[in-house]
């Protein structure tokens, strides 16, 4: 970071000492160095803001559709895709733990795990609730349709971090045919798992690894991340209360709209930042508004 900011300063004082040149094509060598000169400090500023405890660790994403069935479940895909994008953009890896598909159309569910520098960090401003209007591919009638679905965003922690214990007696664990990917072995046998922790009512599912017993560790990781979260949240909400701050709950709050008719627009409603370009946004370009939110612009 200091080396950042070092060859940054650098820059700029070069630039300061070409602008006392009278020469035109020095001075049109200058403009054209601020443009990038500003991008390199905007990409520092994010960089600084990315110091939560738990940014720079890789993340859990999980979408699941609302109510409204083939439609919903259509919208969560597209949210799916969007993300994918966004990581290809980055550099991320991904990993799909489990995925359970629309019986027509799009997925009920899909929880993968992202790999990268700071991914939690860019990512924990997503969570929340996501809604989209359109005119229906569904609808033989053209009818404009408003769909929603969830997103969490869960820190991925290695276990070595992670001080949680799980008593055996409050996870119910099942097993049944995985549905996914994996080989003919996986879908002939009943190698996929589900965990129920009983006191929570956090379920977690796994079905992507090569056999039950793979699953089942992978599972039993993304659950006590999601408790270890969950002990975090509990901190976090204690401590607004002792300094007598309302408690803002996000998950299950609306955060962005993404509209496709009648006109073009994706807003975030946290920060009021949008665009027209609706197609770049479900492509990926979702950084507008993840910056955003991390520099908390209203």
């Amino acid at each position: 970071m200091v080396q950042k900011v070092k060859e940054i300063e650098n820059k700029i004082n070069s630039n300061l000492e070409m602008i006392s040149f009278d020469d035109e094509e020095i001075r049109q060598l200058v403009i054209s160095d601020i443009d990038d000169i500003k991008q390199e400090l905007d990409k520092l500023e994010i960089e600084t803001l990315l110091n939560g405890p738990y940014d720079k660790y890789n993340a859990v994403l999980e979408i699941h559709p609302g109510a409204g069935g083939t439609e919903s479940c259509d919208w969560a895909s597209m949210l799916y895709r969007m993300y994918t994008r966004w990581c290809e953009k980055k550099g991320y890896k991904f990993e799909i733990i489990d995925e359970q598909k629309g019986e027509e159309a799009g997925i009920k569910s899909v929880s993968m795990i992202i790999y990268g520098i700071n991914v939690y960090g860019y990512l924990k401003n997503e969570k929340g609730v996501h809604r989209l209007v359109r005119i229906s591919p569904f609808d033989s009638n053209s009818r404009r349709h408003t769909s929603f679905a969830s997103v969490d965003v869960t820190p991925y922690i290695v276990d070595e971090d992670i001080d949680i214990e799980i008593k055996p007696n409050d996870i119910r664990i099942d097993v049944y045919r995985s549905t996914g990917a994996g080989g003919q072995s996986v879908n002939t046998t009943d190698s996929a798992v589900r965990i129920t922790h009983i006191p929570t009512k956090i379920v977690v599912t796994c079905q992507n690894e090569r056999s039950q017993i793979q699953n089942k560790e992978k599972a039993m990781e993304i659950l006590k991340n999601k408790l270890y979260q969950l002990e975090i949240e509990k901190k976090e909400r204690t401590l607004k209360e002792l300094k007598g701050e309302q408690v803002d709950i996000n998950f299950g709050s609306q955060i962005r709209n993404y509209v496709m008719h009648p006109y073009s627009l994706v807003k975030d409603l946290r920060t009021n930042v949008e665009t027209s370009s609706v197609d770049k946004v479900l492509d990926g370009n979702i950084d507008l508004f993840i910056n955003s939110c991390l520099k908390g612009i209203r």
